[in-house]
């Protein structure tokens, strides 16, 4: 019998850090938290069809350096280009644009998105607290790459 408690209490005691939790907000959450505790916002524009914003959702995004690091230092926002959700922010409500049938994209996504004339998913946008763009990559990222930049806009 002590050997099941035993057992279950080193069970109970390893599942938090192994189960570290990315905290997501939205636009409007970051925008009042700002007021309070200024901090960047890392924001993670895709799709629901993108296989490499998939994949940096099921490997970066779960990353325990990547978590911890995004959660004691930035805002995390995850953004689908194609939300059909108006979005109120930085004093602007930004809507979805459709562009045939079935297709279209929102305008946050397009202001936060857009590189050389193009919009490109996944992107990764970092904002500081005053709304300013600091940095916008188009690509996959690994968590290693994702940690050099977030380092460096800290």
């Amino acid at each position: 019998m002590k050997t099941w408690f035993y057992i279950l209490l080193i069970f109970f005691w390893a599942i938090p850090s192994g189960f570290a939790q990315l905290k997501t907000y939205s636009f409007e959450e970051v925008e009042k938290l700002s007021k309070e505790n200024p901090k960047p916002f890392v924001v993670f524009i895709h799709t629901s069809w993108c296989n490499y914003c998939k994949m940096m959702e099921n490997s970066t995004f779960k990353n325990p350096e990547i978590i911890t690091f995004l959660n004691d230092n930035f805002y995390f926002i995850s953004f689908d280009a194609e939300s059909k959700k108006d979005i109120h922010f930085n004093n602007h409500t930004f809507q979805f644009k459709p562009k045939g049938q079935n297709t279209g994209i929102h305008e946050l996504a397009t202001a936060l998105a857009t590189i050389n004339s193009q919009v490109v998913y996944p992107t990764v946008t970092v904002l500081e607290s005053d709304f300013s763009i600091v940095f916008q990559k188009h690509s996959f990222l690994s968590s290693k790459e994702l940690l050099v930049i977030l380092e460096k806009t800290k």
